[in-house]
């Protein structure tokens, strides 16, 4: 999955939201796309990124997946990787998984080093730390690298 084939949606996966993040045909920029807001105990919201994606156009997902600082894989990451299997197996779009280390301080970050406050703002956190991610994909595709690693469809 290279940005230039495409528009590319970005997934910053939490509890309470999943912030989303959409890129421009030509792969040069990212924009917020809003938030999907989760119910505690339900299953993941699958159906609604298949409509969102197919709501933007894009052709591929980037998946933030949530390593810790020191580069181990946490809970979180697992269910990423649950919830990114599923994708795959429900649609042929590709998914990729990028290691999304300190998106939400960035976003966090920005919003205070406008002058903003992030009270009572956690959507627009999320979609922005997707934005921060997606912005990383699209620099590095543009210097010729690919980052994260590509969900293979599940073996029979």
């Amino acid at each position: 999955m290279n940005a230039t084939t495409g528009r590319l949606l970005s997934v910053d996966w939490g509890d309470k939201r999943i912030g989303l993040a959409v890129s421009d045909e030509l792969g040069m920029l990212a924009s917020s796309a809003g938030a999907i807001k989760r119910r505690a105990g339900k299953r993941a919201p699958i159906a609604e990124l298949m409509r969102r994606a197919d709501e933007f156009g894009v052709a591929g997902y980037v998946f933030g997946l949530p390593i810790d600082p020191a580069g181990a894989e946490t809970d979180r990451c697992r269910e990423v990787r649950d919830v990114a299997a599923k994708l795959i197996a429900r649609q042929p779009l590709p998914v990729r998984l990028v290691d999304e280390r300190f998106t939400t301080s960035a976003a966090l970050r920005s919003i205070k080093e406008q002058g903003g406050s992030t009270r009572g703002r956690k959507e627009e956190v999320d979609a922005l730390a997707a934005c921060v991610l997606l912005e990383g994909v699209l620099r590095a595709s543009s210097q010729g690298v690919t980052l994260g690693e590509l969900v293979s469809a599940p073996t029979p």
